[in-house]
């Protein structure tokens, strides 16, 4: 199939045109499960990108550096046996680390990040939370 004139023929086609066109585009087959919507967009950007030239050479340079990096440090490992203190609104909450889990009062989760939700009522990264990751909470 041949690319559309303009990007907003885009919005006309259907699935199997656009998944003609992604293999047209990208020279192979569309990942599976993505929706209409996001086949359209993902499209739309790369005949943008195509028409005014690519990605401005900062871009690729900044994108080349980060495939450079070594990974970023991982959160310290807890060990069943481990304690974790937070104070949080003039509240000192204890989490213990179990082999199943965390333990905080008197109920086990599976992550640090639902007993953080549970504390704030928002979403935390739970090792952020409770300041395993060297980023500060407040």
């Amino acid at each position: 199939m041949a690319a559309p004139g303009e990007i907003r023929d885009l919005e006309a086609m259907e699935r199997p045109d656009l998944l003609d066109l992604w293999h047209d585009i990208f020279a192979g087959p569309a990942p599976k499960m993505l929706s209409q919507p996001f086949l359209r967009r993902f499209i739309a950007f790369e005949l943008q990108t195509r028409r005014h030239g690519g990605l401005p050479r900062q871009v690729k340079t900044a994108l080349a550096k980060t495939t450079d990096q070594t990974p970023r440090a991982k959160s310290p490992a807890l060990k069943p046996g481990g304690r974790l203190l937070r104070e949080w609104n003039g509240v000192t909450h204890v989490v213990d680390v179990t082999a199943d889990g965390y333990l905080w009062k008197g109920q086990t989760h599976r992550s640090l990040s639902a007993i953080a939700r549970a504390i704030t009522g928002a979403h935390w990264s739970g090792p952020r939370f409770f300041g395993l990751t060297g980023k500060p909470g407040s």
